[in-house]
């Protein structure tokens, strides 16, 4: 601003000062240059996080950028995975995909044959029941150092198809660590991008069945003292089938209820990831449904085949010894249907 200068005498020279601008100017002026500052810190910020973002998809794909096919549907990109085992190389196949599963059952549910069902497909390998072997499950560390070393192809069983797996999974009852942590164990479904199978039977009485003839062959070993869960001749099942077991009439609703419970938990508990769920009664009648299965894991379909043949076949009446008394107590229940025949084969 310029300065105004004025004369009063001949020797005198006085010089005013500048006029300072209105306060609110100045506050006007002073919060435009807070606005500004802050815009550019956010600018800044922002360039940063998403550099920093950048760095960990790097980080997080790793070799898989090499891999990547820009024909792939990018909605399935969080499924697929290329795995790096420190245990083998696995060459030609490095760039084919693995997708992850995981069969959530309960004994005695038809599990096993499913298993083995999958198991004939060139291209999957579920790997048994890897957490009955209780170390694996004696908490959360090592349940995730088991399944990291399942789904980086690194635990070999006869199932492991390591090299050119397309699909890489396994089989895990309720009962085995499942339900005690399954807040964890979502998580890292849902962040590993691991499919959930659900396999359950619809009549839990048969189960119950399957699962008390079971526990007395453990001990009585009736084939040549072999015990043996599941069997590939119509000779050994129809021996084991010859045992009924006595089911406890008294606690038969209440049994039932629970075990109806710990299903409906399940599937709550694991509601948030991806998966499907299957019936064991509606594989048997319907074999197509294995197509479906064939396509949620994203494996080329293919005629899937068992050797295992069925023990406890035929109305349930010929199979439970109490049968009088089981009847009674169901009729009239919610789980009367559980007394009727649910499939032929």
């Amino acid at each position: 601003m310029a300065e105004e200068i004025c004369l009063f005498t001949k020797d005198t020279l006085i010089i005013k000062p500048p006029k300072r601008p209105p306060a609110s100017l100045r506050m006007l002026v002073l919060i435009f240059a807070m606005v500004c500052g802050v815009y550019i810190f956010s600018v800044c910020l922002k360039q940063t996080n998403i550099h920093t973002n950048t760095k960990f998809l790097k980080v997080e794909v790793g070799n898989q950028r090499r891999c990547l096919d820009n024909s792939i549907d990018r909605s399935q990109i969080p499924y697929l995975h290329y795995p790096n085992p420190v245990s083998f190389n696995r060459d030609e196949c490095v760039c084919n995909p693995v997708r992850l599963f995981a069969i959530l059952s309960m004994q005695r549910s038809g599990s096993g044959w499913f298993e083995t069902l999958l198991n004939s497909h060139t291209n999957v390998s579920s790997n048994g029941e890897i957490f009955s072997v209780k170390e694996r499950r004696s908490n959360v560390s090592s349940i995730f150092s088991t399944l990291d070393t399942v789904y980086n192809l690194d635990l070999f069983t006869s199932a492991s198809k390591n090299h050119c797996s397309a699909a890489v999974g396994f089989k895990w009852m309720l009962n085995q660590g499942l339900i005690e942590h399954h807040k964890e164990i979502a998580e890292y479904f849902n962040e590993r991008g691991v499919s959930v199978i659900f396999l359950f039977r619809r009549n839990l009485l048969r189960r119950m069945v399957s699962v008390l003839a079971n526990s007395y062959d453990r001990y009585a070993k009736l084939l040549n003292g072999t015990h043996k869960s599941h069997v590939h001749s119509h000779e050994e099942a129809d021996t084991l089938s010859k045992y009924k077991p006595v089911i406890n009439s008294t606690s038969l609703v209440m049994d039932l209820k629970l075990m109806e419970k710990m299903v409906l938990d399940a599937l709550d508990y694991f509601s948030s990831t991806r998966h499907i769920v299957l019936y064991y009664e509606d594989l048997i009648k319907n074999p197509t449904k294995l197509r479906e299965v064939q396509e949620f894991i994203g494996v080329p379909k293919m005629e899937l085949t068992s050797r295992q043949v069925k023990i406890h076949k035929g109305s349930l009446s010929e199979h439970i010894k109490n049968w009088d008394d089981v009847n009674r107590i169901l009729r009239g229940t919610s789980y009367e249907v559980f007394l009727h025949t649910d499939y032929t084969s």
